[in-house]
């Protein structure tokens, strides 16, 4: 489940005032199904979103959620199934991995806290980070104390003034490197981990063969916008699960749409003209992945038509688009710009 299921969960649940538990991961050794930073949300009555294993502590995780909101005080949990711990537990999932979760109370009472202020930065368009107290030998440092920081505003929760500056001090460390670690500073352990936006996709063209690659990005929890300048693309159905929808003019994209939002752009419109026109304009434009749909020569024809904007695009420019896993159909041709997005947006 991705981050947008998580926080779509999340919205439903604070609407209803139901008091949730943020269960965090904040160390781990050997194999384990999930990293350090790994979060997922757990509901009073057992029900929970995303996964820190491949189902084998959920259950427990919820069953422990109920005593952490009951007691409105935050608690750490080890799950050490190395040697021979599969046995001790009766799972013999053969994972032979320690992983430690931290549980934090959500509650109307603290409007949701932290967890409302990490989704608004899920949400975003740029890394963000937060550090939160694990263990504590201090008074005025509290375990659970956690800070949420961006390039534009701090939040700290559940700390004194005075001490606060040492928790946005880690969480810009740890929006600054882009990557979590379990600290030990100040008298506490402290989680710093960064929090990465939800990856925010931007197809230009509405054929037939951009529906599964929507519909699986959307499945994968990303922000989707479909956009084309034919408006019985748009309206013959099949983008009901991206985010928005938009008629746009050739050329004149900003006009409509935020380009800079975006993390990856992928070029589909199977108009020649059409795509030179996004192409010229993209060139720009600081977009972590663009591509064009299509085979090399259909690119290299648009960036020789692009004569001094192709420059800008020809070390960039993805094309053809994709993975090579001999795709042979709109299903499959998706599967593979999908894994190449992946990898590309998570430095792999």
């Amino acid at each position: 489940m991705g981050a947008r299921h998580l926080l779509q969960s999340f919205a439903a649940w604070r609407a209803a005032g139901e008091p949730l538990v943020l269960a965090t991961v904040y160390e781990t050794a050997g194999s384990t199904y999930s990293k350090a930073g790994h979060r997922i949300l757990l509901a009073a009555n057992g029900d929970y979103r995303g996964l820190v294993s491949g189902g084998c502590h959920e259950g427990d995780l919820a069953e422990r959620a109920r005593g952490v909101i009951a007691t409105a005080r935050a608690t750490p949990v080890t799950y050490d199934l190395r040697d021979s711990a599969d046995d001790l537990w009766g799972l013999g999932v053969g994972c032979n991995g320690l992983l430690r979760v931290f549980l934090q109370p959500l509650l109307p009472a603290n409007d949701y806290q932290p967890f409302a202020a990490i989704a608004v930065r899920l949400a975003g368009t740029r890394t963000a980070g937060l550090a939160t107290v694990i263990e504590s030998e201090r008074t005025d440092l509290a375990v659970g104390a956690t800070a949420v920081v961006d390039e534009s505003d701090e939040r700290v929760f559940g700390t004194e003034a005075a001490a606060a500056e040492a928790l946005r001090a880690a969480a810009r460390g740890a929006m600054q490197s882009g990557t979590a670690r379990l600290a030990t500073e100040h008298g506490c352990r402290i989680l710093c981990a960064p929090l990465h936006a939800i990856p925010k996709l931007l197809v230009l063209g509405g054929g037939l063969d951009a529906i599964p690659l929507v519909g699986m990005a959307v499945e994968l929890g990303w922000f989707v916008t479909v956009a084309d300048h034919r408006p019985a693309y748009l309206a013959r159905g099949g983008f009901e699960r991206a985010e928005r929808t938009v008629l746009v003019e050739p050329g004149k994209l900003a006009a409509s749409l935020r380009l800079g939002d975006f993390d990856a752009i992928v070029v589909m419109s199977h108009h020649l003209a059409t795509d030179r026109k996004y192409l010229a304009e993209l060139a720009a434009v600081d977009v972590r992945y663009l591509g064009v749909l299509g085979p090399r020569a259909r690119r290299d024809r648009l960036l020789a038509d692009l004569a001094d904007t192709a420059p800008q695009l020809e070390q960039r420019l993805k094309g053809p688009v994709g993975l090579d896993i001999g795709a042979d159909s709109p299903e499959s041709i998706a599967l593979s710009i999908l894994a190449e997005l992946q990898s590309t947006l998570s430095t792999r």
